[in-house]
């Protein structure tokens, strides 16, 4: 149950704080007050999507909280707390949205952050908002179905339902594929079997491009690189004044200088280290040299290589690594190919199973929703007869569409079409809510359906926005009466036009808007005694004279459940 709600800085709402009681609470107000900003405001405490257009002009931010009771006895609710390791403080929760002018937001059950998503969920099982047009969805089938399988506790039996149904779907899909490549597939696998071959057969090493390049340089300049040879061989060591010779004579003069004069030795000692390194240096030449021969045989098998892993190249990647890993994807390819016959039976067999395990669940849930829309049609009907349709009929049709087609024709949530009919009036045949249902009685039905869905299930708080849509009069009464019943078991929180429901109220609240230095903001205050009475003088004829006042006092006396004694803001 709602029992706090704490609003700041949402839409026109600066900050705002609201005590809501057990039973039937209404909130009133004159047209443009703000009762849709609060409802509003509570539909994003129990997840609805919202962007920083909602956060008052000029604030950073914007936060709903609220303090919801929680009673012993909602195991699914609970479940789902322990799942997540929260923990309920004397029975009630403190949960908080907020969010930015970023974008960005936060939600708390507790101190633990949970997403919009998890909030959604978790906000469902407790709360149910009927919003202003809400009713219209009472037009599309889908929701039928909706309506009956929640009704009947099948939700959970069409989840499996519809898990396996998307399991066989995908199977078939991919059975399809593999049919379909079958199709080509003597085509694909020469291809793929001719690039394994010919990338096996060239077997590309890494780097061996790059090192056949450079040898193809060296033997294509051969005749160059030769007599560059020849000159360096008579620089370092092949006559008398080489380089060798030259650094023996200049180690031999300066180690004889070194044994007349001791300050010369480390320079001795250089001298004698730079001979010693040339020594080397023309070693390792005159192994070079002594290799260098020219090959014309070998530049011919280079060049061939080198235009065989370009061709490779081009054809199947950009270097050596990506030629094998082409060879490497082509190999798998085609074990996934020769495999695909077996493939093809082993996905077959599967949706076979699929589909006897659809066609068994389709049969037990077609069974329960009959049975469920016989149980379902009069208590909607019973319920009418108080809101003001005393004739009314009210039908679900259950149409097994899938029935002896072997699953083809399954819908994701069975092989049911479910459908509600009314027939209005006495003598009449039932027929499509669109048809025939005006608002009014689209709001009547739709009250029906949520007093029986909740009698069905846990939920504490029904939450009603104008649900007055399109009635008035006695049908207003009766709704009023209704809601009033309702409200002896379910907390209820109605945003109404009409008097003749605001006086059923055990807790009345208006919505104001009002100037504060030169800003609009809107408020809420709770109304006792003569402030109530006002209002709903205000609602019967728009003012508060002795006229309207005398109806509204009479209608208090006759109709009111509200305390009479006091006033607060």
């Amino acid at each position: 149950m709602l029992e706090d709600l704490r609003v700041r800085n949402f839409a026109l709402i600066d900050a705002l704080s609201l005590t809501f009681e057990e039973g039937f609470n209404v909130l009133t107000g004159e047209t443009g007050a703000g009762k849709s900003i609060l409802v509003g405001s509570l539909s994003f405490l129990l997840g609805a999507k919202a962007d920083p257009g909602i956060i008052r002009t000029g604030a950073a931010d914007a936060e709903v909280s609220a303090v919801v009771s929680l009673k012993k006895s909602h195991q699914e609710a609970l479940a789902w707390l322990n799942a997540r390791s929260i923990s309920l403080e004397e029975e009630r929760l403190i949960i908080r949205r907020a969010i930015k002018t970023s974008g960005r937001g936060a939600i708390y059950i507790q101190q633990t952050p949970v997403s919009r998503g998890e909030l959604a969920e978790f906000m469902a099982l407790l709360f149910d908002l009927h919003g202003q047009h809400t009713h219209e969805s009472l037009l599309k089938k889908e929701t039928h179905r909706k309506y009956l399988d929640r009704f009947a506790g099948l939700e959970e039996e069409a989840l499996a339902f519809n898990r396996v149904f998307l399991e066989r779907e995908a199977k078939k899909k991919a059975l399809d594929r593999l049919v379909s490549l079958a199709r080509d597939q003597a085509v694909r696998l020469e291809m793929l079997y001719y690039a394994v071959e010919e990338i096996t057969q060239g077997n590309p090493k890494p780097g061996e491009i790059h090192e056949l390049e450079r040898e193809a340089r060296r033997l294509g300049d051969f005749e160059k690189l030769a007599g560059f040879v020849q000159s360096l061989g008579a620089f370092l060591c092949d006559e008398e004044r080489s380089i060798l010779s030259l650094s023996w004579r200049i180690h031999a003069a300066m180690e004889s200088a070194a044994g007349i004069d001791g300050s010369l030795a480390s320079m001795a000692k250089r001298m004698e280290d730079w001979y010693y390194e040339t020594e080397d240096l023309v070693e390792v030449f005159r192994g070079y040299r002594d290799t260098l021969t020219y090959d014309p045989g070998r530049l011919e098998a280079v060049e061939e290589r080198l235009a065989l892993l370009y061709r490779l190249k081009k054809k199947y990647g950009g270097d050596e690594g990506a030629i094998q890993e082409y060879r490497a994807k082509a190999e798998a390819e085609i074990e996934v190919l020769t495999e695909s016959g077996a493939r093809q039976e082993n996905l077959a067999g599967m949706i076979s199973m699929l589909e006897a395990e659809l066609a068994s669940r389709a049969q037990r849930l077609s069974a329960r929703r009959i049975a469920a829309a016989r149980d379902l049609e009069p208590r909607i009907t019973a319920i009418l007869t108080h809101l003001g349709m005393p004739h009314a009929r009210f039908s679900v049709s259950v149409i097994s569409e899938a029935e002896g087609m072997q699953g083809s024709r399954y819908q994701p949530w069975g092989m049911d079409a479910v459908e509600f009919f009314i027939a209005p009036n006495d003598g009449e045949p039932v027929k499509e809510l669109s048809r025939i249902a005006s608002g009014g009685e689209l709001s009547r039905i739709m009250l029906a359906i949520k007093t029986v869905l909740s009698d069905a299930d846990a939920l504490e708080t029904l939450v009603f926005d104008e649900i007055d849509t399109g009635i008035g009069g006695e049908v207003a009464l009766s709704v009023g009466e209704y809601l009033a019943k309702v409200g002896c078991h379910k907390q209820i929180l109605c945003v109404t036009h009409l008097a003749s429901i605001a006086v059923r109220a055990y807790n009345h609240l208006k919505v104001e808007k009002k100037n504060e230095a030169g800003r609009t903001v809107t408020g809420v205050r709770v109304l006792r005694a003569d402030a109530r009475r006002k209002e709903i003088a205000r609602m019967l004829a728009g003012d508060a004279g002795p006229v309207a006042l005398a109806h509204a006092d009479a209608l208090l006396i006759k109709y009111s459940n509200g305390v009479t004694d006091g006033e607060t803001y």
